[in-house]
């Protein structure tokens, strides 16, 4: 099984920041522009773990070589029951240097949007000192 998805399950979201490549790229859901940065990637997870109650994951797929991840999850926002996929590329090193994720329902990710653009400046302040 995949440390990050170990880390995440276990909510040792220091585990899972440590996964992270330096020059991860985070691409969310909710936003147009993806994220660049290990500082960054890792607040938003913080806020993200603070937004989603019930989180499980549900399902795993890997690539042959084991670079490419895909974590199929299920949580709430609220009262709003979400879907999502977490897509993983591992750098040479082993550590996550692209981040992707994608939800449904739309009135979930919507929910989402709200939730983590209310954490955005906490989320900046974070970033900035980390």
């Amino acid at each position: 099984m995949l440390a990050f998805r170990k880390a995440v399950e276990a909510h040792d979201i220091a585990a899972a920041e440590a996964t992270l490549a330096e020059d991860v790229v985070f691409t969310s859901p909710v936003a147009f522009k993806p994220y660049a940065g290990k500082p960054l990637t890792a607040a938003i997870l913080r806020a993200v773990s603070e937004v989603f109650t019930d989180f499980r994951y549900v399902q795993e797929m890997a690539s042959a070589d084991g670079r490419e991840h895909a974590l199929v999850f299920t949580a709430k926002v609220g009262d709003r029951e979400i879907n999502g996929c977490d897509f993983l590329h591992l750098n040479e090193a082993g550590e996550i240097d692209s981040l992707m994720v994608m939800v449904r329902p739309l009135s979930a990710a919507q929910a989402l949007a709200a939730e983590m653009g209310a954490r955005f400046e906490q989320i900046g302040r974070e970033a900035a000192a980390g």
